[in-house]
């Protein structure tokens, strides 16, 4: 999947829902995903479709309980990466570079990573002692389509598809 830049000459500037026809309406994303895909592989011009999601819902879902002990390791980890990224500076841009300055920067930014997730957690506690992950999902997902390509489109899909 990609998605035109802002920079690029495709980006429409200001964001309107596609108008046209509908071609179908799908329970997953990946139902109209592989339909587009389908179009795609008969040479049809997909550059005229779309494909839309309808009523979004955001959904939080627990993975678990927050403790001190979870903040320090999840604390420590993301200290850790930024420390070897550091590190990683370092070492190339030193004209002596060592294996061991990778070392410290990791060791180091663990312990402020640790220690800022620590702090972190005692603020925030009693507020959400719980972690979890944010997804946005749509009811179903319809494909919008030029009304000139609908009948066109409709014929390559109603054939055996390619393998």
């Amino acid at each position: 999947m990609t998605n035109s830049s802002a920079f690029g000459s495709r980006s429409p500037g200001i964001p309107t829902l596609p108008k046209g026809d509908v071609l179908g309406t799908y329970e997953t994303y990946t139902e109209a995903q592989q339909v587009v895909d389908r179009l795609a592989k008969a040479d049809f011009e997909v550059a005229k479709l779309s494909i839309v999601g309808n009523d979004l819902k955001t959904v939080e879902r627990v993975t678990g309980k927050l403790t001190y002990g979870r903040a320090a390791v999840a604390g420590a980890a993301s200290g850790a990466w930024f420390g070897l990224f550091l590190g990683l500076l370092f070492f190339i841009f030193t004209t002596t570079p060592s294996f061991a300055f990778l070392g410290a920067a990791a060791l180091i930014g663990a312990g402020f990573g640790m220690l800022f997730g620590i702090v972190t957690y005692a603020f925030n506690r009693r507020r959400r002692d719980f972690t979890s992950t944010h997804q946005v999902l749509a009811s179903n997902y319809q494909i919008v389509i030029d009304p000139q390509l609908t009948a066109k489109a409709r014929a390559l899909l109603a054939l055996p598809p390619q393998v």
